[in-house]
């Protein structure tokens, strides 16, 4: 717990005590909780990773507040978020196209795979495409929902008008049937399940 002694500067150089930065904080920085989340799952963040970035922000946003609290929280807060986004991105170096528009806009060089690189990704990908037809029609959907919208179960039964329990059922048994046909013993599978 900081010390509620200590005072910082505060707004127009004003001093501000920690325990008003506390309460500043959880009056108008906890409240934004749910539109951060949001905004973090909208960036293709995982639900563990959004954890985790939250006490990062929070952490941020709290330390920055004791110098001086923000005019606009709600700006103050999603702009500390997007900057540790942008921050991650840099060094992770991996940049998932759908959080950047451009890559030349983080200044990160693109490496581009090779042709036999390419080759291989697009017979994996017929594969699996091929695979896909053996599975059944709603297990298909399922498996698309999950893997390539990324779609948690609980989204995915709402999608498709079913029981959470159905969608863990569809994903098990599609999932079954595309490992028997790309790791099983035959190469091609006899008849559709």
């Amino acid at each position: 717990m900081p010390d509620t002694s200590r005072e910082d500067a505060g707004p127009n150089g004003q001093a501000a005590r920690a325990s008003d930065v506390h309460a500043w904080f959880v009056r108008e920085v906890l409240p934004l909780e749910a539109a951060l989340t949001g905004f973090l799952r909208n960036n293709r963040q995982s639900r563990a990773d959004v954890a985790d970035l939250l006490q990062d922000i929070y952490v941020r946003v709290y330390e920055a507040a004791r110098t001086e609290l923000p005019t606009s929280t709600k700006s103050f807060v999603f702009t500390i978020a997007h900057n540790l986004l942008v921050d991650r991105i840099r060094r992770d170096k991996v940049v998932p196209l759908s959080t950047v528009e451009s890559v030349e806009a983080l200044g990160i060089a693109a490496e581009a795979p090779g042709p036999d690189e390419t080759t291989i990704a697009r017979e994996e990908l017929g594969r699996v495409q091929a695979a896909l037809d053996y599975v059944s029609p709603r297990s298909r959907e399922a498996i698309l929902l999950r893997q390539v919208e990324g779609l948690t179960r609980r989204e995915i039964a709402a999608r498709m008008g079913i029981a959470e329990k159905t969608v863990k059922r569809h994903l098990s048994l599609g999932v079954r049937v595309l490992a028997s046909i790309l790791y099983g013993d035959s190469a091609k599978p006899r008849g559709k399940p």
